[in-house]
């Protein structure tokens, strides 16, 4: 039995002595109305209306239960008001920084046809988790370790200049005995890849093939590394989208496989499942992923 709409047409009739006006007031046919207060009736085992009468009158019985069929309906309403308010209320997304408008765009408006509201906060890897762990966001586009991630980005090295086929080899950005006094040139990390899972890595082989260390240096911001790179033989780590929207020339590298690796990061695992079941193709594409991993 659906006890809350058999307490509001109890209510409704009750309230107003009638069970035509009670019916038009809970919005239902009367004879919709009389059946379910009579399934209320059976449920409760004694009778609320006094049927002698052609008023809808209540029995003793009947106005004894009245205060908490008021009770039971007015929390009902209450919380599908709630409901309707959590529906509508935006869950913040942190994430990445090279997120474009547009694809930002279109995945919030994929979103809206799956019922969430997505407000975005592009931030920085550390900033991210920051913001979530404060609670300042529901959810972040958390930077992991490729093998741990939903979405993969492959990294390689990109230069201005004539485009060259194949793979480009940090060895080969080693100086020469000739050329010691001169600065080298220099791999460009963005914020977003300053992290260990590709720092690091990258590091360890600058240093096994014999770069100096300030060959591999780290921008303040995606602007500033592409600058470095567009007005010098400097490289910079991207990933292919990056490299062809900065107008520049991307190979893989040859001695490393680098990528970036995202996750979802919510208040709860049930809310990153949600993100991740409902708009992994759409995050993907706003991570310049090829495609979702898990």
């Amino acid at each position: 039995m659906d006890l809350v709409g058999a307490c509001k047409a109890f209510v409704n009739v009750g309230e107003r002595g009638s069970f035509t006006l009670g019916a038009a007031a809970a919005r239902i046919p009367q004879p919709v109305a009389s059946r379910r207060i009579a399934a209320l009736e059976k449920h409760l085992g004694a009778r609320l209306f006094d049927r002698s009468t052609r008023r809808a009158t209540l029995t003793q019985f009947g106005r004894d239960m009245l205060p908490s069929a008021r009770r039971l309906v007015q929390l009902a309403e209450e919380m599908e008001h709630d409901a309707e308010r959590a529906v509508l209320r935006p869950l913040r997304l942190a994430v990445p920084e090279i997120c474009a408008a547009r694809d930002l765009a279109l995945l919030g408006a994929e979103a809206r046809e799956e019922g969430l509201h997505l407000d975005f906060r592009p931030a920085a890897p550390a900033a991210r988790a920051e913001l979530l762990g404060l609670r300042e966001v529901r959810a972040a586009l958390v930077g992991v370790p490729p093998d741990e991630a939903a979405w993969r980005v492959a990294l390689g090295l990109a230069g201005a200049g004539q485009p060259r086929a194949g793979t480009v080899y940090v060895e080969t950005l080693r100086l020469s005995r000739d050329r010691l006094s001169s600065r080298g040139r220099r791999i460009w990390l963005q914020p977003e890849d300053d992290v260990p899972h590709v720092r690091d890595p990258l590091t360890r082989l600058r240093d096994s093939v014999g770069l100096r260390p300030a060959q591999v240096a780290s921008a303040a911001s995606l602007a500033s590394a592409a600058a470095e790179v567009l007005g010098s033989d400097d490289l910079l780590l991207c990933s292919p989208r990056q490299a062809e929207e900065l107008g520049l020339y991307w190979r893989p590298t040859g001695e490393i496989r680098l990528a970036r690796g995202y996750d979802v990061a919510a208040e709860t695992g049930d809310e990153a499942e949600r993100l991740r079941t409902l708009l992994g193709r759409t995050i993907a594409r706003c991570l310049g992923a090829e495609e979702e991993t898990v």
